[in-house]
């Protein structure tokens, strides 16, 4: 199903900074009506509503309180698209100490964060024969070993965003599941990717690949050679 941005209100989680703030104002220059910037820290998104005026609306949300997520999406009941953008990662092998600390608080995040936003949002979507667009990460099909429990959370919701597709479908949803590799964020140098491709070609991937009805995007140098080894099991077995 293709879903264009103009015209269309939107919800980013994570619209602060880095990929999330690329996707705000991606879709306001493809004339979006209205985004709403999904934050932790109210505070955080000064400089967007400075420049954009009444075009944004900052509203708290902590994906780890399904409180939370429930007040977000009774805040808004007008949005078209909905992107779980807000994640975390932690510097974690399988042998690591803080191996489990880590893979609990990025499960609580970036696997139960995602249904708590899919569930609360279902049917507005619905209603609105929106989309939902979710940021996995190439480390959902292949594990990186110092990145191991992070690669397994987005193992778990890249499995949820497929499910999520199918029963989101059906109601007439449109669901987006976007892999990046390294990207030029706090995140990604961090994670210490020093060679790094620009937020841009994730936010404009998004407009791209919604307007085309896509399931996958997987928009940079690196993920797009994950994208071409994949492809045949994607057409075969996921999209089946």
């Amino acid at each position: 199903m293709s879903i264009t941005i103009e015209n269309k209100v939107a919800l980013i989680t994570g619209a602060n900074r880095g990929i999330g703030k690329a996707i705000t104002e991606s879709f306001l220059n493809h004339g979006a009506k209205k985004v709403y910037l999904a934050v932790r820290d109210v505070n955080s998104t000064k400089a967007l509503e400075e420049k954009y005026g009444d075009k944004v609306v900052t509203l708290q949300a902590d994906l780890t309180n399904q409180a939370s997520i429930n007040a977000l999406a009774e805040a808004a009941k007008d949005v078209d698209i909905v992107v779980n953008n807000a994640g975390i990662a932690k510097l974690a092998s399988p042998l690591s100490d803080n191996a489990e600390e880590a893979l609990t608080q990025e499960f609580d995040v970036n696997v139960f964060g995602l249904l708590r936003v899919a569930n609360a949002f279902a049917a507005t979507l619905e209603s609105h024969k929106g989309a939902l667009v979710q940021l996995n990460s190439v480390a959902s099909i292949k594990n990186f070993p110092d990145l191991s429990t992070y690669s397994a959370s987005k193992a778990a919701s890249y499995s949820l965003t497929q499910g999520l597709r199918v029963k989101l479908g059906e109601k007439g949803v449109s669901v987006l599941s976007v892999h990046p590799g390294p990207i030029a964020t706090d995140m990604g140098a961090a994670a210490g990717f020093t060679e790094a491709s620009d937020v841009s070609v994730v936010s404009e991937g998004i407009v791209s690949s919604l307007k085309a009805g896509d399931f996958h995007l997987f928009p940079d140098e690196m993920a797009k050679q994950f994208e071409g080894a994949y492809q045949s099991f994607s057409d075969n077995v996921v999209m089946a």
